[in-house]
């Protein structure tokens, strides 16, 4: 029987997770349900047999990662969530599938296979099973080629923005544009942030807020604006953009890799 915990504050991403575990109709049970950082916290201090966690990342008191800072269950994890930006962070924290939301039942059930193949013959993580993860997992998993310029149709003529000029995007009302070093807007023809942060390396992009897609190149400074968002300055630019509550304490972390 193969024992798996939920980690999800999304009522509707629980039900989906269920309904596809349903689909597997293998030997199974659900041991626990939990929507928070704390209660993750709590939980893993008392329960190692654990063969299997579905975690999501953005939680409703924080980020995932701050459960594996202080406990580590010992057990692969597969992460869903709707950002890329984690996807370094997941494959070191026993991640061994990112599930980008909304996924199918297919990329789900590739996720279990890799899950069977690697560990249940033996739970338990050594370094030759992470070193197994690594050559199975594939370069194509952490390697991925990024975009590395937008084309941006006019009237009669095409031309191209460089991503390395690009100081940050916003999205609004249905409408994306680039914003260039030379304070220069670009109108693109993705009509979402997230389409277009699939394509951007998440080492160097990072989505502060709902709208908004900031280049750590262009990062200048940083304020605190209240006690849980702050003020990003960028060079070349007069408009200081604000991180979300939720992305905050994340973007810290990253701005300092």
């Amino acid at each position: 029987m193969t024992k798996i915990v939920i980690i999800e504050d999304e009522a509707p991403a629980v039900r989906k997770l269920k309904r596809f575990l349903e689909e597997l109709s293998e030997p199974l049970t659900i041991v626990a349900e939990l929507s928070s950082v704390e209660d993750a916290i709590v939980f893993f201090k008392d329960n190692v047999d654990i063969d299997i966690v579905f975690s999501d990342i953005e939680l409703t008191d924080g980020n995932a990662f701050g459960i594996y800072q202080k406990v580590t269950p010992n057990c692969p994890i597969i992460f869903t969530t709707a950002y890329n930006q984690f996807l370094m962070d997941a494959f070191e924290s026993n991640g061994i599938a990112y599930l980008l939301k909304p996924f199918s039942f297919g990329r789900f059930e590739k996720a279990w296979q890799k899950f069977k193949l690697l560990y249940q013959s033996k739970p338990q993580l050594d370094n030759s099973m992470i070193e197994k993860l690594g050559s199975l997992l594939g370069q194509s998993s952490i390697q991925k080629n990024y975009r590395t310029r937008f084309s941006i149709s006019k009237a009669k003529s095409t031309y191209f923005l460089e991503i390395d000029d690009i100081v940050f995007l916003n999205a609004e009302d249905g409408i994306v544009f680039a914003i260039d070093c030379q304070g220069k807007k670009h109108l693109l023809t993705q009509a979402t942030l997230k389409e277009i942060e699939e394509d951007l390396d998440p080492k160097c992009f990072f989505r502060i807020n709902r709208g908004q897609l900031v280049h750590k190149t262009y990062i200048i400074g940083l304020e605190r604006y209240n006690k849980n968002t702050l003020a990003v300055k960028l060079k070349n630019s007069e408009q200081n953009l604000m991180t979300s509550q939720s992305a905050t304490s994340v973007f810290k972390d990253w701005i300092e890799k």
